[in-house]
């Protein structure tokens, strides 16, 4: 077995704050401090509790074992993929040692998963809005936000349907360090478990939570999509670098958690809370930055390029994987998928916006890429969506350029 490396724990500082736990929402979440001439924060009343179709999957059984069906027909048939798939863990793993800044932010990523990933992600937002956002969550001043998107298991937007619980034990994929112990760091944390054997390892929870919370921010700020998405992909390539995860799980849980979202969006009184969180957020960063969101993105230096983020994202949605499948498949759009893109699109129509996410789809072929009618959210790339440049002409046709 390699060696396991112990790294202390990290610092306190803003990132470190504790998110607020859901019981402490509904009711009585704890006081906001109030600012003369802020926004008032009204948390949600009770009635949002409960009502959410979206609870169950659009999905058979209300679970997304549909969406990655195809990892049983790369274990049963494409060997050398499974090989690979180890291979690129152990690369990752071990390329780290030697790096403990990546192995520090991995490890903070893995200890998100309960505690919420909203301060975690912070960072997306660039150095100004980041640092409005941190101050806002540890003043209790972002409760709608904070209810459906940051108490980590309690998330009410996330819930049992979208935990991948369900399709961890209905495929039973051993975690590479169990399976390779002796080619594995362990980059362990001293009071934290990240190494658990029982656990299984197809799809990867934390990606998929990482996925389907920024995907659901992405809709509030539009502006910064991109970089939003492509930090929950960061988090999910930690997860290979923990060694507690194969990239193929990483995928898996890109889809799964994308298509938790598009459930969510498309569900009308989630979205209706979500668009209330929305404007909670907005207003909040508005009123501490005191000019335009716009104004401020366009002045922050620390943000990721959106150039950047499209090509991290979508790097990771493959993992240099070869094609398996037929590689001149045409892209089948999930049915849920289209509106995601309502916040940066809101002016075209239904198929408008499904030909935006065909145009900038990834290549077919991939594993996992489903080729049958319900559609690929694998080939499904958000982050060049929201950035790409749209334009359409007198009768309706969408050109797109500038990806």
């Amino acid at each position: 077995m390699a060696t396991p490396l112990v790294l202390p724990a990290a610092p306190a500082s803003a990132l470190d704050i504790p998110a607020l736990q859901g019981a402490q929402l509904l009711p009585g979440y704890p006081a906001p401090v109030q600012h003369p001439g802020a926004p008032v924060p009204q948390p949600f009343t009770p009635d949002y509790l409960a009502g959410y179709i979206s609870d169950i999957s659009s999905y058979s059984f209300g679970v997304y074992a549909d969406v990655i069906a195809g990892f049983d027909d790369l274990r049963a048939h494409h060997p050398e993929i499974m090989a690979q798939n180890l291979d690129i863990t152990v690369a990752n793993n071990n390329a780290a040692a030697s790096n403990p800044q990546l192995v520090a932010q991995a490890q903070k990523d893995a200890l998100a998963d309960k505690d919420g990933v909203l301060l975690a992600f912070s960072d997306a937002l660039g150095g100004e809005l980041g640092g409005y956002f941190r101050q806002a969550l540890a003043e209790n001043r972002l409760p709608k936000t904070t209810f459906l998107l940051g108490n980590g298991y309690l998330a009410r937007a996330g819930g049992l349907a979208s935990s991948t619980f369900v399709e961890k034990e209905l495929y039973g994929y051993k975690r590479p360090f169990v399976v390779a112990p002796e080619r594995i760091h362990r980059y362990e944390v001293a009071d934290r478990e990240l190494y658990d054997a029982s656990s299984k390892s197809f799809p990867s929870g934390h990606t998929n939570q990482a996925t389907w919370t920024t995907t659901l921010l992405a809709q509030m700020l539009p502006e910064l999509a991109p970089q939003i998405l492509a930090r929950g992909s960061e988090a999910g390539y930690h997860r290979t670098v923990m060694g507690v995860h194969y990239p193929l799980d990483v995928i898996g849980g890109r889809m799964t958690g994308t298509a938790a979202a598009a459930d969510r969006w498309n569900d009308p009184r989630m979205r209706d809370a979500l668009n209330q969180a929305k404007a909670e957020l907005r207003a909040e960063l508005e009123w501490r930055a005191g000019k335009p969101l716009a104004q401020v993105i366009a002045g922050d230096s620390a943000y990721r390029s959106t150039a950047a983020a499209v090509a991290e994202y979508t790097q990771r949605m493959n993992y240099g994987f070869a094609p398996v499948y037929n590689t001149q498949a045409p892209m089948i759009v999930p049915q849920a998928a289209p509106d995601l893109l309502l916040a940066k699109y809101p002016e075209l129509s239904y198929e408008q916006r499904a030909e935006i996410l065909r145009a900038t789809a990834a290549p077919a072929g991939s594993p996992l890429d489903d080729q049958s009618p319900r559609g690929s959210w694998q080939r499904i790339n958000l982050a060049a969506a929201f950035a790409a440049k749209v334009s359409v002409d007198s009768a309706g046709k969408v050109t797109v350029s500038g990806i």
